[in-house]
Formats: C-alpha cells, structure tokens, sequence
C-alpha cells in the first residue's frame, strides 16, 4: 500500500493528526510503526470503547500500524477506580480484552499486542521516564493535566494522583510509540510528550486523536465555556458508562438499544449535536455500505440511503422524522453489538468476567 492510501485510512481516524506532514513522513521511513491507546479497567464497555474502538483498530492495522493496547491497571488504581480495588481492576481489564476479542479485533494478529501498566512498573526504566518528565514539567501544568483523568484541580486530593499526567506521558516512550492513537479528551499528555520527547534524547510522537462519541443526551456545552471550542463540548458531550441511561452498552439488549435510542436528543431537522446522526456516520457507515429505513406507506415507504452524507441531507431536508431515524439505527447497532453481546452469553469465562464487573458498575 503506498502511503498516501495508508494516510487516508488514518485519516478515517484522526479527528485531529498533529501533524499530517510528520505523519507522512514517518509512513515513509517505517513500514510498521507502533501506535497506542489506554484504556482504565474501570466499568461495563460502552460501543464507543467496543465497537468504535474496533473499527479505529481495524483501520490502524491496515495502514500498517502495529498497535499496542495498554491495559492501565496501575492508571485505573490511581483514580480510585472500582474503589482502588487492584483485583477488581485487573479483572475488569481481562474482561477488556474479552470485549476486543468479541468486536473483531485481530488478538492473535502480529499487528496487534496487549500491555498491561503492572507489567512496566517493575522495570526501574519506566520509573526513571517518569522522574525525568516530572523533572520537566511544572506544577502548574501537572495539575492542569488531571483533566485527562476525568478530574479538575480542585478535585486534587492525594500526591498520588499528580503521578498519573506523568506515567501517562512515560507510557509513550516506554511503550516505543511513534503514534498516540488516544482521544481528544487526552491531548495535553500528548502535547506534553511532544514538548518533552526531543528535550530528554527520545522522539516527538505524532498525535492521532479520534472523536469523542456523544451520549445520547446529544452536545453539551459546559459553563464557562465558548460553544465554538468545538474540542470542549466535545468532551464535555461524550458518552459515559457512569450515566448508563445515556450510554448504548455492548451488552444491551436489541429492545434496550431502541429503548434508549427513542429516548436520544434528535429534534427534527436538526444535524448539528444529533447523537443518533453521530452514531451512524462514525459507527454505522464505517461497517457498512448502505441503511435501509422501513416506513408505513403513508409516510413514504422504505428510504435506502448509500452514504453518511446522503442520510445527514434527507435528515435535513425533513424528509426523514426523526422516530424513523432512531428505529433504523437501533437495527444497525444491535447488529454491530450482537457478535460481542452473545460471546458473553455463550462463553462461561467471558460470563464470569462481565457478571463481575457489572456488579461493580457506578451508575448515577
């Protein structure tokens, strides 16, 4: 493949790529770099980290990426996940990778590893990594950072929790990454770690920054700030397992999916923060070619559309209602989490795995 044609699968990826002319250069000089993402054992999978996550992978590996899936035990017991139990943690991580396994990822493939953080905290390198960056970096811009845990300053309790920006930034260089495959919602420990790589004799790792699915609550923009700061409401929106009410779980049942779905932000007409449009442009249409959308006559008939494009302009257009919309979603999602939903129905140690973590999940 050359590598224009590796730069446009990466493109499909990379809401932001910082930047595209170092991303092409390093196309050029490596056949297979190496790319990452982490994730906190922390709760029951949602289809953004399932499903969504599946199809970034997928289109990471085809451009040639070997891509490293980074289990953060250590990140999750730091943030006082599942109660800072580490055997609830480390469970929840092994149910993980049962849901990568279920959504397709390729875990037996060469392009694809699976690293867990309690792996590298035995090496005396990692922690030698992460001195040298807090050596760098300011208070100020530390505390800052605890936005890429889901927290603010004021929510500083424990010293311990001023290690997690830094371990972050360590795990890119440990880890050999030339690629931080992560979300939006972690791009200052990205910045850092492009700031700090050349300054300690190690590399400036390119960004690839996917989109934040939205909860089906739709874009919020948080106060204080700008609805313009695209980046913000973005994260602010995204779509979390501790508000199951506005999650779509891979485990949710075919009528629990249209049951949420009928429940999703959506005003007629309305493109703009429309998570049922989100879901089938960055979930629907990257697994298949087409939606069909079943009406009674009176209304219409059936509509088959061939593109996202052609979906948002008859959306648009009013040509399409909005409980026509969500019920042919729910059929294209309930396909999408059927394979993972039923691994865990049918295989007794992925059963196992997910009854436990479901008896820890926080919901609000």
């Amino acid at each position: 493949m050359d590598v224009e044609s590796r730069m446009a699968l990466i493109r499909r990826v990379g809401e932001e790529i910082i930047t595209e002319d170092e991303l092409r250069q390093l196309l050029q000089t490596k056949d297979h770099p190496i790319a990452y993402d982490g994730f906190e054992p922390s709760g029951l999978a949602h289809i953004a980290f399932g499903v969504f996550r599946a199809i970034n992978v997928q289109d990471m590996i085809d451009s040639g990426v070997h891509f490293t899936l980074w289990v953060a035990d250590w990140f999750a017991w730091l943030n006082n996940k599942l109660g800072g139990d580490m055997d609830k943690i480390q469970q929840c991580g092994k149910y993980f990778v049962e849901v990568w396994k279920a959504a397709g990822i390729p875990m037996d493939s060469k392009s694809i590893s699976v690293k867990w953080t309690s792996d590298a905290v035995s090496d005396p390198e990692y922690w030698k990594k992460v001195v040298l960056i807090a050596k760098a970096t300011t208070v100020q811009r530390a505390t800052r950072m605890l936005s890429i845990m889901g927290r603010q300053a004021g929510d500083l309790k424990q010293t311990a929790q001023l290690f997690y920006p830094m371990m972050q930034t360590a795990d890119i260089f440990w880890l050999k990454a030339d690629i931080t495959q992560l979300g939006l919602d972690q791009r200052r420990a990205n910045m850092l770690a492009r700031e700090v790589g050349p300054k300690l004799g190690w590399w400036k790792p390119v960004v690839v920054s996917h989109h934040m699915l939205m909860g089906l609550e739709g874009a919020k923009t948080p106060d204080g700030l700008d609805e313009n700061k695209a980046f913000d409401v973005e994260i602010s929106s995204k779509m979390s397992k501790s508000k199951p009410n506005t999650a779509i779980f891979v485990h949710d049942s075919a009528e629990e999916i249209a049951r949420k779905l009928n429940t999703a932000f959506c005003p007629e007409k309305q493109v703009e923060g429309n998570p049922v449009l989100e879901y089938c442009k960055y979930i629907v249409f990257r697994k298949q070619d087409a939606m069909l959308f079943k009406r009674p006559a009176k209304f219409g008939g059936d509509l088959e559309v061939q593109s996202y494009d052609e979906l948002e302009s008859v959306f648009r257009a009013g040509k399409l209602h909005p409980m026509d919309l969500k019920a042919g979603t729910a059929v294209a999602l309930d396909a999408a989490v059927k394979p993972i939903r039923e691994h865990f129905e049918k295989n007794k140690k992925a059963r196992e795995l997910y009854e436990l973590v479901k008896s820890t999940q926080v919901t609000r």
